[in-house]
Parts: structure tokens; sequence; C-alpha cells
């Protein structure tokens, strides 16, 4: 029995029913020419999303990706350096001075796993200083110029940014100064090693993506992991070009949201599917699903599910 069929046999009420309707809507979207922007907050990149998502963009299932910094650079540290990655089993149960510990060896745990300082980030750190002197360029650029001169050994089939880059499908990085790549290049322009025009700004990358939503022929579609900027920034190009330019585009055609967090205690960044209605987003009659569940459980079901179309 393949995933799709398993899901549709054991997966019908709750979270599991929404996420076995959600993944049949999204099927019969894409079938129908419909594009599909994938929004990826949290920590899904060290979570290894890549052996999902990766294929998942070569087929042509995934037609743009606005992520986080961290989700940019955890994919690259990954194919640096994941051989040199430590697992934390009994996570829950570190103690401070069990953290301290790790702090001490220079592994930097994500709640199981443990990203090598040396090995993963300075190595990292020494590349791009001289990507970064060469030309002002967006940050997924700059991560591009690196993949050119490296050879990333056997990860690249599970890297999703290869994949990207590959099938040359936009990427949006808003507020990527947020990130560890982003704090050693203000670390850099401090000494007088770089400066701030080196990097191109988010603004860039939302003019480039409006040109782009403005020149699809086929309904759009957005599928939202987690919370934040990674799915505030792009969702809006919407609103801004038909409220703020005075445009005429199509609002999304089809919206899918996986989260734990409960708008009610502001735990959630960005208003979910019905208020999106009230800021010209998406319409009454748009395909929209919320799955309130584990991202690093529930995305990789879809993508398979995508696969076996």
């Amino acid at each position: 029995m393949d995933i799709h069929s398993f899901m549709e046999s054991h997966y019908r009420h709750f979270n599991a029913g929404e996420l076995t309707r959600c993944t049949n809507s999204l099927i019969e979207f894409l079938n129908a020419d419909g594009q599909l922007v994938l929004a990826l907050a949290g920590a899904l990149s060290t979570a290894q999303i890549g052996h999902s998502l990766a294929p998942a963009i070569r087929a042509g299932k995934i037609h743009a990706i606005s992520c986080t910094g961290a989700n940019l650079e955890e994919d690259l540290f990954l194919l640096i350096a994941g051989d040199d990655y430590e697992t934390v089993e009994d996570w829950r149960g570190q103690s401070l001075e069990e953290d301290q510990h790790l702090f001490e060896r220079g592994m930097n745990r994500v709640t199981d796993v443990c990203i090598p300082e040396e090995e993963a980030i300075r190595r990292v750190e020494s590349m791009m200083l001289e990507v970064w002197k060469e030309a002002p360029r967006l940050p997924h650029e700059h991560l591009y110029a690196l993949l050119d001169r490296i050879d990333p050994g056997p990860r690249a089939e599970s890297s999703w940014l290869i994949a990207a880059k590959d099938m040359e499908i936009p990427i949006l990085v808003p507020g990527w100064e947020d990130s560890t790549l982003g704090n050693l290049f203000a670390a850099a322009c401090i000494r007088g090693d770089l400066t701030v025009e080196m990097m191109r700004t988010g603004i860039e990358y939302m003019v480039g993506f409006a040109d782009w939503y403005r020149s699809q022929n086929s309904p759009v579609g957005f599928l939202q992991v987690g919370g934040g900027i990674a799915g505030d920034f792009p969702i809006c190009v919407v609103p801004m070009l038909n409220q703020d330019l005075g445009a005429q585009v199509p609002l999304w055609s089809w919206y899918g949201q996986i989260s734990e967090s409960s708008t009610s205690y502001g735990g959630y960044s960005g208003a979910p599917p019905n208020e999106k209605i009230t800021w010209g987003k998406i319409g009454i009659d748009t395909s929209r699903f919320v799955i309130e569940s584990d991202a690093t459980i529930v995305l990789p079901l879809i993508l398979t599910c995508l696969l076996e179309s």
C-alpha cells in the first residue's frame, strides 16, 4: 500500500482527516495545472526535509519557495557537515549542565540535533566571506555561487537548495538577517571586511516575486508550514499588487496551513485562513485547509503523496 492509499484508508477524521482532504485537494489543484508556493518556517532543513522536498521540486510539484534564513543556511550546513552532526536522543531530559557541555564542545542544539560550530558554521563562514565580497546578490544567490565551486558529495540528492537551483524556481528569503549567516555578515560589516550594500534586500525579493506572480497564466496556491515571516511575506504579494499598486491580479487560488500554534494566544504570526479573506489574500471560494500538527511528520507525507500522484 502506498502512502496516499494508507492515508485514505486510515486518516479519516480530525487532523488526520484534514491531512487527507488537504492532500487530495492539492493533488487535484496541481493536476489542473496549478502552481504551488511553499513557505518554510521552523527548523525543517535541520529536520532533513530535503529527503522529501528535493524530489518534489525535481518532479515539478513545487514552483517557488519562501523560507527563513535559518532554513536556507541549514540545508547548506547539513550538506557540508552532515556527517559531523550529533543526535541527542533524550533531549527532553537534557540538563542545563549537559547543554553547557554541548556549548563548550561547539555543538549547537536544535531540539534533538546538534549542528557542529567548526565543521559547519565556521567552515561555511570562511567560504562565504569570499563569495560575499564578489558582488551584491540576494542571500540565496550568494549560496548558489558557493554551490558552483564546491563538491556537494553524496548528500546532494537530499538537498532541497540544490534541487531549487537546478530547477530554477524562485526563492525568497525575507528577514534573512535573522540567521546565523546574517549575524556573520553583520559582524563582517562591523569589522570593515564588508559593507551592507553587498547584500540585496527583501524589497527586491518582493518586487521580483510580484513580477513572477503577475506572469503566471495558471492559478497559484500557497502551502504554509508554520507561521512567521516565511509565510506572511510572500502571501502579501496579492494585496500589495491589488490594493497598494492598483493592479488586478487573481487572489491565491488554493491555501493550506500546517501549524501547531494557536492564534488566540498570539503564538501564530499572521492571519489564519478566514482572516485572510479580510486582507484580500484569498476569497470565500478558495479551497483552504488547516492541519494542526507537527510539520516534520505532516509535510513529508504530503510531499510523498504528490510524488505518487
